[in-house]
């Protein structure tokens, strides 16, 4: 079974290695107390509405929350985070001028839930560029993820966009990790939920960040209130997706980053 790296918390590094093996782990790179945080918020919402998104490949005993910051707060600090962000900068503004947040999910694994299917998250885009990564993907342990209750199964090095029906068990590994550690994979490589074999649950905050001139998965326009995405500080709102792409993409009238000219 192949091994996941485990490096200390620089992001050029980091990067760098992402880039090389399709992932990579930073161990207990946040405090507890934002942990805890991010926990309490959530919890509420995934008691109200958090099976709604059930279905085969979701799974039907996994609990899951979209619209992290209009739920969390204290995920502010968790999205936007220097380590993470640098990592992103490394990855992604080798095609973009700046990037945002895909999705942010929140997910509970709870106990007696099966693995879930292999697949690539960026393989909802209909076209492939070689060379180009889409997106990103920070999955932080907000739970010891551990081999027993269903911590993330990667494939390392399967950005080579091999067919996910040819591999095999040992080609798959486990992103076994202490709470406030991150484990970051690209959008091509392969992974899946794990089984739950515990009385516990398993729980994690995923954030994908893609390319800024791509279509977000999710649309943080309509799924969080534009009242509260104008309380945040502008560098949130900024990854939520409000800012345009250079001079010319996704302008808007007061953004001083683009431009308006008469056609």
């Amino acid at each position: 079974m192949p091994d996941i790296a485990r490096l200390p918390p620089d992001a050029d590094a980091v990067g760098q290695r992402l880039l090389a093996d399709g992932a990579v782990i930073v161990e207990t790179l946040f405090e507890p107390d934002l942990i805890d945080a991010v926990l309490t918020d959530l919890r509420g919402p995934f008691d109200e509405q958090g099976l709604r998104f059930t279905n085969d490949f979701n799974g039907y005993k996994t609990r899951r929350l979209s619209g992290i910051l209009g739920i969390s707060r204290a995920a502010a600090n968790v999205l936007a985070h220097p380590l993470i962000l640098g990592v992103a900068d490394h990855v992604l503004k080798r095609h973009c001028e700046v990037y945002r947040i895909g999705s942010s999910t929140a997910i509970e694994i709870m106990p007696g839930e099966g693995n879930q299917v292999l697949h690539r998250d960026d393989d909802f885009y209909p076209i492939r560029i070689p060379g180009v990564e889409f997106q990103i993907s920070a999955m932080v342990a907000l739970t010891d993820f551990t081999l027993e209750n269903g911590a993330t199964r990667v494939v390392p090095g399967s950005q080579d966009m091999r067919e996910i029906d040819s591999i095999t068990d040992d080609q798959v590994t486990q992103a076994v990790m202490p709470r406030g550690s991150v484990l970051f994979y690209l959008g091509r490589s392969v992974h899946a939920g794990g089984k739950n074999n515990t009385e516990v649950p398993r729980t994690g905050l995923i954030t994908t960040y893609s390319l800024g001139w791509l279509r977000q998965e999710e649309n943080h326009y309509l799924t969080i209130p534009r009242e509260v995405a104008d309380s945040y500080p502008d560098p949130i709102r900024r990854l939520m997706g409000y800012q345009s792409h250079g001079p010319y993409l996704g302008v808007y009238p007061g953004d001083p980053d683009g431009h308006f000219y008469d056609s």
